[in-house]
C-alpha cells in the first residue's frame, strides 16, 4: 500500500508540473525500430520507446538502457524479441520511460552463439577489442544511435538534453558500468543494479596487481586513445543497488572474465559477490564517486516495485535539479 501511495503521490507531481506548464503532450504510446545505418555509425538496429505523455517542444532526457538478452544466440531476431520487451513491457526503464515521461532508447546488439565468449551486452574485454564490421565498439555505435536518435525525436518536437540517463539490471548494469568509464562526459546520471557485486573500479592498481579493463583503468589509454577523466566520472550522479540474496556470479565463469580477470578479482575483491559489493562501496567512496549504495533485504537477482520506485525517485530528483 505504501508503494502505491508514493506512486500516486508523484504521478500527481508529475501531472501537476504539466498542468501548470500547459505545454502539449505525446498522445499515445509508440515504438520505433529504427534500422542499422552503417554511414551513421551503427551497424545494428535500435529500439525507441516513446511513451504517452511525453511533452513536446520542452526540453527533456532521453534514457539509454543497453539489451539484455541473458543468452547467447546467432539470430539478431532473438535478441530484437528481448530489446522490443525491454523497451516496451515491465522493464525497470521502461517504469521509469513511462512514469517521466521521457522516451527511451534501447540497442539491438548480439550476442552470438558463435562467438560465446564475446559477451557483448556486458561490454567486456573481447568486445572492446573486436574488429568486425557489426561487433566493434559497440560504445560508440551506441553514441552513434544516441545522436541518431536526437534527430529522429526531433522530427516530433520532441527536444531531448545533450547528456542522457543510463540505466542496466544484470549485464546491462555492467555495461552500462563501464561505459561511464569510457564516456562519462555523456551522461547526466545513472542507475545499475544486480552487477554480480563488481564494478570497474577507477583505479590503475589494487594491491599493487595491474587491474586492466574491464576492472580497472592500468590500459585505458592503450584501449581507447585518452586518458580516464576521473573528474567527470564523479560529477555523474549514480545509484546504485544489490539484493541482499543475490549470488548471481558471472565472474566465475569464461564468457565474461577470463582466468587472469576471475584471479585478481577473486584474490583482491573477493570470492564472494556480497562481500566483492562492500570491497567496490569502499573504493568507489575513497574516491569520492558521486554514488548512493543501496542493499535490498530479502531479494534476490530481480528488481522488485520498491526498487523500481527508487530508480524513478531517483532519476525524478535529477530532472528536479535541473
Amino acid at each position: 500500500m505504501r508503494f502505491f501511495i508514493i506512486l500516486l503521490s508523484l504521478f500527481y507531481s508529475l501531472f501537476s508540473i504539466a498542468q501548470d506548464s500547459k505545454i502539449e503532450v505525446f498522445k499515445k504510446d509508440s515504438l520505433l525500430i529504427v534500422k542499422k545505418n552503417p554511414i551513421k555509425g551503427f551497424q545494428n538496429d535500435y529500439i525507441l520507446f516513446i511513451p504517452k505523455g511525453t511533452p513536446i517542444d520542452k526540453k527533456i532526457v532521453l534514457l539509454v538502457e543497453p539489451n539484455n538478452t541473458g543468452k547467447t544466440s546467432d539470430s539478431i531476431s532473438v535478441h530484437e524479441k528481448y530489446a522490443i520487451d525491454l523497451a516496451s513491457v515491465n522493464s525497470v526503464g521502461n517504469n521509469v520511460s513511462a512514469m517521466l515521461k521521457i522516451p527511451l532508447l534501447v540497442p539491438v546488439f548480439p550476442r552470438p552463439s558463435s562467438q560465446e565468449l564475446i559477451y557483448t551486452h556486458a561490454l567486456d574485454q573481447d568486445v572492446i577489442l573486436d574488429d568486425s564490421q557489426e561487433l566493434k565498439r559497440l560504445d560508440l555505435q551506441l553514441l552513434a544511435m544516441i545522436d541518431d536518435a536526437k534527430n529522429v525525436l526531433s522530427s516530433m518536437n520532441i527536444v531531448v538534453d545533450d547528456k542522457f540517463f543510463m540505466n542496466g539490471f544484470s549485464a546491462s548494469a555492467t555495461f552500462t558500468n563501464r561505459f561511464a568509464f569510457i564516456h562519462p562526459e555523456k551522461i547526466k546520471a545513472l542507475a545499475i543494479g544486480g552487477f554480480n557485486g563488481e564494478l570497474m573500479l577507477p583505479e590503475k592498481k589494487v594491491n599493487q596487481f595491474k587491474f586492466n579493463y574491464p576492472l580497472g583503468t592500468y590500459d585505458f589509454y592503450q584501449l581507447f586513445n585518452k586518458n580516464f577523466d576521473i573528474n567527470q566520472f564523479k560529477s555523474i550522479p549514480q545509484f546504485i543497488y544489490m539484493g541482499k540474496l543475490d549470488d548471481n556470479d558471472a565472474i566465475q565463469f569464461d564468457d565474461a572474465y577470463s582466468d587472469i580477470e576471475r584471479n585478481l578479482i577473486n584474490t583482491n575483491l573477493g570470492s564472494d559477490v556480497q562481500n566483492r559489493y562492500l570491497k567496490c562501496q569502499e573504493i568507489y567512496k575513497k574516491n569520492n564517486i558521486n554514488a548512493t549504495f543501496t542493499t535490498y533485504e530479502n531479494v534476490g537477482h530481480w528488481t522488485t516495485s520498491e526498487m523500481n520506485l527508487e530508480v524513478i525517485k531517483f532519476f525524478f530528483r535529477q530532472i528536479q535539479s535541473e
